[in-house]
């Protein structure tokens, strides 16, 4: 659950700043590339600062 999470709340940031970035200005794709950077030290570690975020808000219940 945890997980599809994650998963959901990179791919909104994701269009949000692409949409951004033709709308309004090129410099939003700074935070795609940050989401980016983020994802790949992910899947090194296996952590995201989100993952505490979303505990604390009880995402972390099994369905």
């Amino acid at each position: 659950m945890l997980e599809r999470w994650l998963r959901g709340i990179a791919g909104v940031v994701a269009l949000v700043s692409l949409g951004l970035a033709q709308v309004h200005s090129p410099k939003w794709l700074i935070l795609t590339a940050i989401m980016g950077l983020n994802l790949l030290q992910s899947a090194f570690t296996n952590w995201c600062p989100m993952m505490p975020i979303l505990r604390a808000m009880g995402i972390d219940k099994k369905e």
